[in-house]
């Protein structure tokens, strides 16, 4: 409170800090102009064209951050920071609200501003009936896209009214996106991904946006599917059990909150305030606000709902925009889309919606129940385990933390490591394939309108060393995802020629954007000096995924899937067990066991992955073709665990991570304020699970900085890395770094995912050697004998320890830099050549000629521009 109440009134703002935290702003402004920002720029610039907001972009302008004056920032924040047009929102587990009123006034009370609070500037932003079109190239976008806005005033939110029409519009958003999903997963669809939302602009402004990704050249496609769906809605509505579907869905959402209104997180009630305070939105609680649903959803028809497509008219302030990485669509090509649609709908030429026939139930023969052969109980963990008759392993926890979540993770040893390199790209598209397909038994457009209504996820991975599937639940609902595991492991998939087009097309677009993304041949890069010139981690091409074979790919999934007996499930939530049992028993006991073993693999005896860090320093830079100058720093040391001392040198290794990106941000930003950021991240995952040998990997340090000191900054990391390595951290960084990771300890005891992922990693542990009890022990004891032992001389020797010592001998560090211009390297070297008249002609014809290139692309890039 003590802070909060100096940043209201008291920050200083001298010369000294500003010229620190300049390269800081600096540099955030630098990451925003990458190609999603420059992007998202120009799309508002067109959507507020007439208003103040086209001009006054966030963050500002380059030369303002580079040159204002600290007088400048001084009156703008006395002026703008007006204790008047402040709030102080307080939400906790405070055992006395009064008191924390009586610390705001304590510490808020005696504070003053200027007399008269600034006056609240009011911006119009002007309507249109003509829709704009913009078709905007961006050389690094991710791939091409559609945008279309519609502008409007944004409604109040004062009655219950006003309430139901909120209602009204959610459905219709969501009714609308249904079709938008199942339409791209048709035949040939016109997009990959398509949604609508609303979304408040500025005060007092909202507007309706659908966004679409789809192939390249097809945005034109894209944009008449997108319209013609809405005109279809105007013309026909939507069907009432459409209507049926997404008045579950909302239905489904208010229980769940309303289930777990006392345990709400704090940030969601503080928003909600925020919101009040900012744009007078009623706070009126979550039983009020069920209530209402409750009460008014029923009566919402789909004649109600199916009237805010009139919103969505390209008459009502619209902006049609399209995002290519190279030149297609034309201004003409779009504005003859819209003209053609509105023809087609004048004319009342647009046919009805055809609904899929949806099954009643996902699973349609229930399965004979298992039965347990095997209990045992795990008092330190809370969780009961048991051997079900398939040979399947489950262990379950009740936690009363969250009433309306139960969540699962399924696990086998063996994974893609063991196949041969010749079949490693085919199998590992495996999962990609078949989703698309339907792994649970149905297409996932039919799948969806399945679940609706019900909170049921389920998912899985395919990873080097292990298989896995995963799930999120309601209790109510546990059923239904027990079923979606069952379904996974008794369904068969086989590719159609369709599917696979889709897949594969995707596959290439993304293949594609990775390719046109400037930091991709940095992040290949950092994998080949790090991991060598493994296939595992080789970067996709385009000839790869031309080489996938489909039927393969889903043969391995299947088997991946098939036989029960390898597998270990962990159930963590709000479970019943005289309810939860008898399912566990019929979905996962009552899945088949094949007559012979399947993927069946020991843990000890997997294939390694075949990588090696590089034993000495290599610092590299990569160059990459840039739109706007991007800089981005890696630095990667070699990390070897001992067997013997594992445990608490894996606990080491997260205190240690913390140490080093706190001390990194002290000195980088906060000392010579030169980066926004600093992220350190440890990977030891490419080591077998084998309960034996060393653990290896690596601890990285990333950051991104001006190009021009980029060098600098990697060099004072390194300095301050050796720093802590010969002369330890102080107290006060241990302190930190121990307050730190016992908050956040504390927290994850209170959330499912926590304990989740605790008795995840007490089973696959290489301590684990069937009692997972036991396992679970040892690792706590190992967080406390870290903890306890922790002091400046055991961090120090860590470091010296876990990275190699002097970290100066042993690193590799990588920087993302711009490609130098062709003429700068025809002018650096005609400015050499002065001196030097030896060169190779060979050499010079050879630049002269990439200058050439370099002019004529030039040339064509600017026409691409005017046109």
């Amino acid at each position: 409170m003590s802070v909060l109440a100096e940043f209201s009134s008291e920050v200083r703002v001298s010369k000294d800090d500003l010229e620190k935290e300049r390269g800081a702003v600096m540099e955030e402004y630098r990451g925003n102009r990458n190609a999603a920002g420059r992007m998202q720029d120009a799309h508002w610039v067109l959507m507020m064209e007439g208003s103040r907001y086209a001009e006054r972009l966030p963050i500002g302008l380059e030369k303002v951050i580079r040159t204002v004056s600290h007088e400048t920032v001084k009156q703008f924040y006395r002026k703008w920071y007006h204790l008047s047009n402040m709030a102080v929102i307080a939400v906790g587990d405070f055992s006395n609200t009064q008191s924390v009123v009586e610390l705001i006034k304590t510490h808020f009370g005696q504070k003053s501003s200027a007399p008269e609070p600034p006056l609240i500037p009011t911006f119009t932003v002007p309507s249109h009936e003509e829709p704009r079109f913009s078709c905007f190239v961006e050389s690094e976008a991710a791939g091409s896209a559609v945008m279309i806005s519609y502008k409007m005033q944004a409604d109040q939110l004062k009655t219950v009214k006003d309430y139901r029409d909120l209602l009204a519009e959610s459905m219709f958003l969501y009714a609308l996106n249904q079709r938008f999903f199942k339409i791209s997963r048709r035949r040939d669809p016109p997009y990959f991904s398509c949604s609508a939302a609303a979304d408040v602009l500025v005060r007092p402004l909202k507007a309706y946006i659908m966004t679409s990704s789809c192939k390249e050249k097809g945005t034109v496609e894209a944009l008449e599917s997108m319209l013609i769906e809405v005109a279809r809605v105007r013309q026909h509505g939507f069907s009432e059990r459409e209507i049926l579907i997404v008045r579950a869905l909302l239905m489904s959402e208010i229980e769940s909150a309303y289930l777990e209104r006392d345990q709400m997180q704090s940030t969601s009630l503080r928003d909600e305030y925020l919101q009040h305070f900012l744009r007078n939105e009623p706070v009126v609680g979550i039983e009020y606000e069920a209530q209402l649903q409750k009460t008014l959803l029923p009566y919402i028809t789909a004649s109600e709902v199916s009237k805010y497509s009139e919103k969505l008219r390209t008459s009502c302030s619209c902006v049609i925009k399209t995002i290519e990485p190279r030149a297609s669509a034309t201004v003409d090509d779009l504005k003859n889309v819209v003209l053609r649609i509105s023809i087609l709908e004048e004319e009342r030429n647009i046919s009805r919606w055809d609904d899929e026939q949806i099954p009643e139930e996902i699973v349609s023969s229930k399965p004979n129940s298992g039965n347990i052969v095997q209990q045992f109980e795990y008092p330190i963990v809370g969780a009961t385990e048991l051997i079900l008759s398939n040979g399947m392993r489950v262990c379950y926890k009740c936690t009363d933390f969250l009433d309306d979540q139960v969540i699962f993770t399924g696990f086998s040893y063996g994974g893609l490591s063991e196949l041969p390199e010749s079949e490693y790209f085919s199998c590992s598209m495996g999962p990609t394939i078949a989703g698309e397909i339907g792994v649970f038994g149905y297409r996932p457009s039919v799948l969806m309108d399945m679940l609706a209504g019900k909170r049921a996820e389920v998912g899985m991975n395919l990873g080097a060393y292990m298989r896995s599937f995963y799930g999120d639940c309601s209790p109510s609902d546990l059923e239904t995802a027990l079923q979606l595991v069952y379904q996974l492991f008794t369904t068969n998939v086989t590719p159609g020629e369709e599917d696979v087009k889709i897949v594969m097309q995707m596959a290439e677009e993304a293949v594609r954007a990775q390719e046109r993304d400037p930091y991709t041949a940095f992040a290949n890069r950092v994998k080949e000096l790090n991991y060598g010139n493994s296939y595992f981690f080789k970067p996709i091409k385009i000839s790869d995924l031309r080489k996938v074979d489909p039927l393969r790919a889903c043969e391995y999934f299947n088997k991946c899937f098939k036989d029960p007996s390898t597998f270990t499930v962990v159930i963590v939530g709000n479970i019943v067990p005289t309810i939860a049992l008898p399912l566990i028993m019929q979905y996962l006991g009552g899945i088949p066991r094949p007559p012979e073993p399947i993927m069946h693999f020991n843990r000890d005896v997997l294939k390694g992955l075949p990588f090696t860090f590089p034993s000495t320093t290599i610092r590299e830079v990569v160059r990459s073709p840039m739109v706007e100058a991007q800089c981005s720093v890696l630095l990667c040391f070699p990390v070897e665990l001992k067997n013997g001392t594992m445990v608490e040198e894996i606990h080491f290794v997260g205190f240690l991570s913390k140490l080093l990106e706190t001390k990194l941000m002290q000195v980088l930003r906060f000392k010579h304020g030169q980066i926004y950021s600093a992220s350190v991240s440890v990977f030891l995952g490419g080591n077998k699970p084998s309960r034996t040998g060393n653990v290896r990997g690596d601890i990285s340090i990333n950051f991104s900085c001006d190009p021009a000191i980029s060098t600098k900054l990697a060099d004072l990391a390194l300095d301050e890395i050796l720093l802590l390595q010969e002369e330890g951290p102080t107290d006060e960084d241990v302190s930190t770094i121990l307050e730190i990771e016992q908050r956040a300890h504390e927290n994850g005891l209170q959330e499912n995912y926590f304990w989740l992922d605790r008795i995840l990693r007490s089973y696959q542990s290489r301590i684990y050697s069937g009692d997972v009890g036991t396992s679970f022990e040892i690792i706590d004891d190992g967080r406390s004998k870290v903890r306890i032992s922790l002091t400046p001389e055991t961090a120090k020797l860590a470091l010296q320890r876990i990275l190699p010592y002097p970290c100066k001998k042993q690193y590799t560090a990588v920087i993302l830099m711009p490609q130098t211009s062709r003429f700068k390297i025809l002018k650096s070297f005609f400015r050499s050549t002065k001196t030097s008249y030896h060169r190779d002609a060979k050499i010079l014809a050879g630049i002269a000629g990439m200058a050439v290139i370099g002019l004529s692309l030039w040339r064509y890039s600017r026409s691409t521009l005017k046109s």
